[in-house]
């Protein structure tokens, strides 16, 4: 979409959001859903995100909230808080809307948006995508994209840990 929305008016609540996205849907837009944590990012993150927002006209990321990533990732994550990794995503050109949800999984946010297109990174089989069925059954697709090799929030986590132990630095 692009259409020099701001990212202050890029995260939205999924009420929100879900008005904005009728009204774009009227218009003929295609909505493009993903999700994750998106702790610290990464050019993997960007590369996946990139292709994710050429599959349609709107790219829509649904973002773990700081409990939610808690829950998923352990209780020394996530390293960014939410509003936070909001910001950042919605600084992104590729990335049109940002949402926070709770929830463990983001199906009630994926019932409350529609997509049109559901999307993943290839470490995730596509029958194992979360509102596979729902976005299926409503005529949308769902698609896995390939995976980029050699990029991970944790390792990267964990070499910042290492060299803070072995080289004396701190913060």
């Amino acid at each position: 979409m692009q259409n020099g929305t701001s990212k202050e008016n890029k995260v939205l609540s999924r009420q929100e959001l879900s008005e904005r996205l009728n009204a774009l849907r009227e218009e003929g837009r295609t909505t493009v859903f993903t999700n994750g944590c998106f702790d610290l990012l990464h050019p993997g993150h960007i590369r996946y995100l990139t292709r994710a927002a050429e599959l349609g006209d709107v790219l829509v990321v649904a973002l773990n909230s700081d409990d939610s990533v808690r829950r998923v990732k352990g209780t020394d994550r996530p390293v960014l808080g939410e509003l936070d990794r909001a910001e950042v995503l919605a600084a992104l050109e590729c990335v049109d809307f940002v949402t926070v949800f709770r929830e463990e999984t983001p199906l009630e946010t994926i019932v409350a948006l529609r997509p049109d297109i559901l999307v993943k990174g290839g470490d995730w089989p596509v029958d194992q995508i979360v509102g596979k069925d729902f976005v299926e059954k409503h005529g949308g697709k769902v698609l896995a994209i390939e995976f980029e090799e050699g990029y991970s929030t944790t390792r990267i986590i964990d070499r910042i840990r290492s060299s803070e132990g072995s080289s004396g630095i701190s913060g």
